[in-house]
């Protein structure tokens, strides 16, 4: 290109080009290696803020953890990442996602929890079913205690109220404790300013300040015990607070996972999560897509060997698996922090207390997907349909194995054991009863989201026999609730968290780069000393779910973009 380029952009996952360059050309001032959802935010609000940008991939395909890909002939799969909810709604509409083509499909009702049960007197078994109607879901909740029907209005309340107070904090790097308490008079007033969404956190939570100390902090059976008595509902609710993370109910600080995944909105409805039309892969195009608009250039197989360090210490680009050096003043990882400061960046630019810290970070996942090619729409004996046409529940979040908290708690200590859970939580869904395009005609597609399975089996390696034997065992749990889906099963891709982290980048296979625990979260995201997303090695940031606050907000993005730009700024 004759243009001058001033940021370039690597990403583990993402993008789709088959411009190549020549070997030490050098095309940039500023470089950026950056995947997912927060990567291509990241490279838009840079882009947007007169830096030019581009993106490298290290796959063939776009989408990081949220890819879609045809696994079977004819079924289109969203392989890792299966629903959207949590994509900040300012980003959200400031990208315009919507005329980049995303197109979601809204679930309505949104959780299906049958139980394994004799129905009376031949009735089948019972099931509880919520959704955005509250008369329904007290209908369905008074089917197990009137007590707790009346209750649930008031607790999806209580949780708005605290998970709205936090938005604030979402959307901003954390506070700059080290400018507002040490340095010039001028510092610390600039360092202020990032004391203000920790105030307007503070004011909205007013009075409830200790309900949202408890519920961070506490383990989320004790704040479901004190609202509900029915079990059903207890766990239905619990399944949220253990999604994705190694802990179980009755683990100090589950409470804060919980009020993690009530955080979202989707087409300005609080709460809510949505299929989105052609695979996960589809929110992936259409930031790239607007990306591409304001002048992003985004490139596929393009792997990152290693940071470039200078004689000074700062970053000056970086090597890729096939030789060509780029330099830069900037480098922007969206790789996981273990990745980026134990392969990426030159080891003897940090200081050995440094790993040691990095080494620390907790990646444990609980969490094995399986993707599940089927001749047949399962049909569940807690609500069965006729014909093998859909009913509401289908669209919905299926929880298996999630009527008691009990056997919440088993599944987690089988794993920790370092076991597969012999009863695994199971959350199914199946996108294709919303949008036809996954699938052949009467054919669909299931996810199986399953919990708990540990990284190392009884400390050695998994092997494929392991992956069949788990998947044989999740499919025998599913049977017993919709008889007929083994026979319906065309094919399965089992990916247990060796393959997470093997395919998608994802250090332990955790899905939040990282685990949403106390001591990993805000200023200690993911360590005390890189929660701002600046590094030890200057001009190399973190832009990813590693960083705060997490997950696929695409905040983690938008927040380092700002830290970036301000650093330009000031030099």
């Amino acid at each position: 290109k004759t243009q001058k380029q001033n940021l370039y952009i690597y990403m583990t996952s993402f993008a789709h080009s088959k411009r190549s360059r020549r070997k030490n050309e050098r095309i940039n001032d500023i470089f950026c290696f950056i995947a997912g959802h927060n990567g291509l935010v990241a490279a838009t609000y840079l882009q947007k803020g007169g830096v030019k940008t581009a993106v490298l991939e290290r796959r063939h395909v776009l989408g990081g953890a949220a890819v879609s890909e045809e696994i079977f002939p004819g079924f289109h799969f969203s392989r890792c990442s299966y629903l959207l909810s949590l994509l900040r709604p300012h980003i959200y509409s400031d990208l315009e996602l919507k005329k980049h083509g995303l197109k979601v499909y809204m679930r309505d009702p949104h959780a299906f929890t049958p139980m394994l049960e004799e129905g009376v007197k031949g009735a089948p078994p019972r099931s509880l079913t919520l959704g955005s109607d509250l008369a329904l879901n007290q209908m369905e909740i008074g089917k197990f205690s009137q007590k707790d029907a009346k209750a649930y209005s008031d607790f999806n309340a209580y949780l708005e109220k605290l998970a709205a107070a936090i938005h604030p904090l979402l959307d901003a790097p954390p506070v700059d404790i080290l400018g507002v308490t040490t340095g010039s008079l001028r510092r610390r007033l600039a360092a202020s300013k990032t004391l203000q969404p920790i105030i307007k956190c503070g004011l909205k939570l007013g009075r409830n300040i200790p309900e949202f100390y408890e519920i961070v902090t506490a383990p989320i059976m004790k704040i479901l015990n004190r609202w509900f008595e029915s079990e059903p509902l207890r766990a239905t609710l619990a399944t949220d607070a253990v999604i994705g993370a190694m802990t179980s109910p009755s683990t100090p600080g589950s409470g804060y996972v919980l009020l993690h995944h009530v955080m979202g909105e989707l087409e300005k409805e609080k709460g809510a999560w949505g299929y989105v039309e052609g695979g996960m892969g589809g929110v992936s195009q259409a930031i790239a897509s607007a990306a591409r608009s304001y002048g992003v250039d985004i490139f596929t197989e393009k792997e990152v060997e290693q940071v470039l360090v200078g004689s000074d210490g700062a970053a000056r680009g970086v090597v890729l698996k096939d030789g060509t050096e780029i330099q830069s003043k900037v480098v922007l990882s969206n790789a996981t922090p273990y990745i980026t400061f134990k392969y990426l960046a030159p080891q003897d630019a940090l200081s050995p207390d440094f790993i040691k810290a990095v080494d620390q970070i907790d990646y444990t996942s609980p969490v094995t997907k399986i993707n599940v090619a089927v001749d047949k729409l399962p049909n569940f004996l807690a609500c069965p349909t006729p014909d093998g046409k859909p009913g509401p529940h289908h669209q919905c979040s299926i929880h298996l194995n999630c009527e008691s908290v009990e056997v919440l708690e088993t599944a987690y200590k089988e794993a920790m054991n370092g076991r597969p859970s012999s009863r695994p939580m199971l959350e199914m869904t199946i996108p294709s009863v919303l949008d036809p395009t996954l699938a052949p005609p009467g054919c669909h597609v299931v996810s199986l989201f399953t919990q708990f399975t540990p990284y190392h089996i009884e400390g050695r390696e998994w092997t494929d026999q392991d992956r069949e034997a788990f998947a044989d065992t999740a499919f025998d749990w599913v049977e017993q609730y919709a008889p007929g889906f083994k026979k319906s099963v065309v094919g399965r891709d089992v990916l247990a968290p060796p393959d997470l982290e093997r395919i998608f980048g994802l250090t332990g296979g955790n899905i939040f780069h990282g685990s949403m625990s106390l001591d990993q979260l805000y200023l200690a995201r993911p360590l005390p000393s890189l929660s701002d997303y600046r590094s030890p090695v200057k001009g190399l940031y973190l832009c990813g779910s590693g960083s705060h606050p997490g997950g696929v907000m695409g905040s983690p993005g938008w927040n380092a973009a700002l830290t970036v730009i301000a650093d330009l700024k000031s030099h």
